[in-house]
């Protein structure tokens, strides 16, 4: 027996019509359109005849949190039961949609994808097709892992198929309509061995070295004598192992060995190198994953470079460096426009663990794409799986083509882990000196503090204050203090450095944060109770700042972002006295309701890091009062929209923001007229 499920979704409407409430059934039935779309296991139960319609309810309502309501769920299985045959509830809901957009001109389609789309794309596509089709098109997002990537558009009767496997499908059928002649003898890759040119100078090079041998070993420190000549920092072989000078002390020397020391005992043989620790430079490290030693652990073969550069430095003296004036893009909302970072600043992250730290940084590195910045990230005691979805992410988002990733991880040895954020400085340093903007990430230093302490101990360094060496302070300022921005006679390259410190209870009087706060030009800090309340990033403005603060702003985003953290904490100051008191004035309320626009316009998902223009539009909104109103949950949906629309019916509106980075008194009415309009339009649609 056929089933007129069109029919069915008629009746919905109808029974939506009789109680009024289509405005409250619609968004509900997208919401489960929208999971049903993207989750097969749900979709196959609330399909199933096995079940009952109790237990589907019961199914739905838990993929929602018990967020949905009930009355529409009632609705919606009262007419499921009328239908004669089991199995039809997901096209009964989307005929529902349908037959809803229908009646208001709008015909639906479907875009397949393998991964859920942003609504930016679905836009555009919405937009393209409307056009080419010359009627409203809205597009529902399903997914479909068969089409290995790509869209896929499916309108009424008509498929648009631009997936990868119909063009693979299409360059098999190609090559099996061509006749192939295959005559190589040679199939399978030809290997080709390069044989680099001795050079005879070598041999007549001497190397001055003294021997030595072991007199104790434990937990990966040794204690040696007999090397009479030993630099502080210098490599020393250790049997079959290396080691890093730390201790010169009258009849013996102390050094941390960076490998195994399984076979390293009493009486082993040590011999000088003559060289401090070292690590390889240059572009060849691109794109790579190494050790604190810069030795390839990604397996992509060696890397080929002839520089290499010690890994302690001097910091750039005062006549080196000039003043921080140009911004380092963050791609995110509030930091751009409240704690704004600037090219050679030092800007401290800060707080909790789980808190979204680490979310900040590969964020920041995300955005520099396009914008000729190499990145360094620094891992120091992270677990390897942990690293390795960050790399992956990395990779996903293109930043890898410009990225260094160093890897000291938590079962590395603590010497590796003390070594790994000046090895990283070190490579910055080279591209710094090259004239090129560098931005280096150092997750954690709390970890490395603690594994320097553990160095210390081992070494029988004097304990301080919570077990740490009196030199902890120093540990960190002559690492930070090599991040910079070098004057224009010596190239005017910068390193920017993000390091990153966790704290235990929100408690940012500890020993190590408040070292780190003394030492750098200003902190992000994040709060569980806002990452916990759904404010992301959890970023607390009162405790934040940057103290380059709008020098490292363009004259745009000055302009747009000046008023923003007084709204904040007017809307802070009048939030806690309105807890005393529920009648108030219509200011007040005017005031409390701005500020939560504001708060959920800085509100920022991960992996979405946005333009320097994207981000002075929508804070242009919000300064002239159009994002007032618009309804607080329509928000992150005007935000998406309104940048679709600017990005590609006024690009050139954004182009001459970003070039020209600040608003003129005509690019400001224009901006206005056009952001008013949308406004006006985007709240009479439906949602």
């Amino acid at each position: 027996m056929s089933v007129d499920i069109k029919a069915y979704a008629r009746n919905l409407m109808e029974l939506a019509n009789q109680e009024g409430q289509v405005d409250l059934i619609y968004p509900e039935i997208k919401r489960i359109n929208d999971e049903l779309n993207k989750n097969d296991v749900l979709l196959k139960y609330i399909d199933s005849p096995d079940h009952r319609s109790a237990e589907k309810k019961q199914a739905l309502q838990e993929a929602f949190d018990h967020d949905l309501d009930e009355s529409v769920l009632y609705g919606l299985f009262l007419i499921v039961d009328t239908i004669p045959e089991a199995g039809y509830e997901s096209r009964l809901i989307h005929e529902f949609l349908v037959y809803y957009y229908q009646t208001r001109g709008i015909t639906l389609g479907t875009a397949y994808s393998v991964r859920e789309l942003d609504k930016g794309t679905l836009y555009t596509l919405e937009a393209a097709f409307t056009h080419k089709l010359e009627r409203a098109i809205k597009l529902e997002n399903k997914l479909d892992k068969d089409l290995i990537g790509g869209v896929k558009v499916a309108i009424n009767d008509s498929v648009w198929d631009g997936s990868y496997k119909a063009q693979i499908n299409e360059l098999k059928d190609n090559l099996l309509q061509k006749e192939l002649d295959v005559r190589s003898d040679d199939i399978g890759k030809e290997l080709k061995e390069e044989i680099a040119s001795f050079n005879k100078s070598d041999l007549q090079r001497q190397t001055a070295y003294t021997m030595g041998e072991v007199i104790s070993v434990a937990d990966g420190v040794v204690n040696l004598s007999g090397i009479s000549k030993a630099m502080a920092g210098e490599i020393l072989d250790v049997g079959s192992t290396k080691a890093m000078v730390m201790d010169l002390q009258e009849n013996k020397i102390a050094a941390v060995l960076l490998g195994n020391d399984s076979e390293i005992v009493k009486g082993t043989k040590v011999a000088s190198t003559g060289k401090v620790a070292e690590v390889p430079v240059g572009d060849e490290l691109l794109g790579r994953v190494i050790d604190a030693l810069g030795r390839p652990i990604d397996g992509k073969g060696p890397i080929k470079t002839e520089h290499f550069r010690p890994i302690e430095n001097n910091a750039p003296g005062v006549i080196e460096r000039q003043p921080i004036d140009e911004p380092l893009q963050t791609g995110i909302k509030i930091i751009d426009a409240m704690i704004p970072i600037g090219k050679g600043q030092r800007e401290l992250i800060i707080g909790d663990r789980q808190t979204g730290k680490t979310a900040l940084a590969i964020d920041t590195i995300i955005n520099q794409n396009g914008r000729d910045v190499y990145c360094i990230y620094v891992a120091i005691g992270q677990k390897n799986s942990t690293v390795a979805q960050i790399i992956e992410k990395l990779h996903q988002y293109g930043a890898m083509n410009y990225t260094t990733v160093m890897v000291a991880g938590a079962s590395e040895l603590a010497s590796l882990q003390y070594i790994a954020p000046y090895a990283g400085t070190s490579i910055a340093e080279y591209w710094m000196h090259q004239g090129k903007d560098v931005l280096i990430v150092y997750d954690d230093l709390s970890k490395h503090a603690v594994a320097y302490r553990t160095l210390s101990l081992l070494l029988r360094r004097p304990p301080g204050r919570e077990a740490y060496p009196g030199d902890v302070f120093y540990l960190h300022s002559r690492l930070l203090e090599r991040s910079c921005r070098m004057h224009d006679d010596l190239g005017g390259g910068s390193i920017t450095a993000l390091p990153i410190i966790e704290t235990q209870a929100g408690d940012i009087s500890a020993y190590i944060p408040t070292n780190v706060i003394s030492i750098t030009d200003g902190q992000i800090f994040l709060q569980s109770e806002l990452f916990n309340s759904g404010i992301r990033p959890a970023i607390d403005y009162g405790l934040s700042v940057s103290r380059v603060g709008s020098a490292a702003q363009t004259k745009a985003m000055k302009s747009v972002s000046s008023s923003l953290k007084l709204d904040l904490s007017q809307y802070q100051e009048v939030l806690d006295f309105a807890q005393f008191g529920s009648d108030l004035d219509s200011n007040t309320r005017k005031q409390i309701d701005h500020g939560r626009h504001v708060v959920e316009l800085l509100k920022q998902p991960q992996y979405a890091p946005l333009a320097t223009a994207d981000q002075v539009i929508l804070l242009f909104a919000n300064k002239n009062g159009l994002l007032d109103e618009v309804p607080l949950k329509d928000i992150r949906d005007y935000e998406n929209e309104l940048l679709t629309e600017m990005n590609h019916v006024h690009p050139q509106i954004m182009r001459q923001i970003e070039e020209e980075k600040k608003i003129s008194d005509e690019l400001h009415d224009q901006l206005l007229e056009i952001i008013t309009v949308f406004t006006t339009r985007f709240n009479l649609l439906e949602r």
